[in-house]
């Protein structure tokens, strides 16, 4: 397939699994007869965004058809979809600004001397696949794992669904893992036909059931500070504030930190 008809049949089966999410009670659509799916039927959609069902339905198929902007838009709103999920739509149909190719070598010096000077905070560098291109001392401690395993298995998503020590460590790995998969998916929305991005999820769904069931509902989530729990081996419970940076020189590259809690919790990781 090529990188175009992937996008196409993305687009299809994203559209696929949000109008079969919606709540007909929206429109003011009556219930389906029992046993029949919810959510809207494709005459439904088609109608209430003022195009004609067969167009709709070439569009959900995959075939190779031009929406406009605005039947996109159109579509969104129908759908309901947030902001994240409606910026996804529109990068796969090519209207989202061009991303930079995913460059997964060492973060630059500049960079690792910046996460380094945040001490006792953990933090980590992450390409546009997710790898795993940089880290301090204090995330090596929290997270050893992040030196020992192999280059090529050096990411982020990868290691989610793969190393049995990142369920331990997590206190809610079906959560975690589940948004994250959300938030890959809405930033790859264009480049799902990369070769770093189409080999690891082929092998993500050779390896885990758990990735492709959640893959495979199409998940779609912008990033988010919030909590984060952890259970260390030796310091026990930690609780940090999860954040995410992108450096204005290289835009293709995010920053992960977390900030503790409480002051108690500050200082560095130690037995307890």
């Amino acid at each position: 397939m090529t990188a175009q008809s992937d996008r196409r049949a993305e687009l299809g089966a994203f559209l696929r699994a949000r109008r079969q999410r919606i709540a007909r009670d929206v429109h003011g659509l009556p219930d389906l007869p029992r046993g029949r799916r919810t959510g809207l039927r494709r005459e439904e959609v088609s109608a209430l965004c003022g195009v004609s069902i067969t167009w709709y339905t070439w569009l959900e198929q995959g075939r190779p058809i031009t929406p406009s902007r605005q039947v996109l838009d159109a579509i969104a709103q129908t759908l309901r979809l947030s902001a994240t999920e409606h910026q996804y739509l529109l990068g796969l149909a090519g209207y989202a600004p061009p991303m930079d190719p995913t460059r997964t070598e060492p973060a630059p010096d500049h960079i690792q001397r910046l996460i380094d000077a945040l001490g006792e905070r953990p933090a980590y560098v992450l390409a546009g696949d997710w790898s795993i291109v940089g880290w301090n001392s204090a995330y090596a401690e929290l997270y050893p794992n992040v030196a020992k395993v192999d280059v090529a298995e050096r990411n982020l998503l990868w290691l989610v669904f793969t190393d049995p020590s990142v369920r331990t460590l997590l206190d809610d790995w079906e959560v975690t893992s589940a948004r994250f998969l959300g938030e890959f998916r809405a930033q790859v929305a264009g480049r799902l036909s990369e070769a770093p991005i189409r080999e690891l999820l082929e092998r993500l769904r050779a390896v885990s059931a758990e990735f492709r069931r959640g893959w495979d509902t199409h998940p779609v989530a912008g990033f988010e500070s919030r909590e984060r729990v952890f259970h260390h081996p030796t310091a026990g419970r930690l609780r940090y504030e999860h954040h995410q940076l992108r450096p204005s020189d290289r835009p293709d590259l995010q920053i992960v930190v977390y900030t503790p809690y409480h002051c108690a919790q500050a200082a560095p990781l130690r037995p307890a």
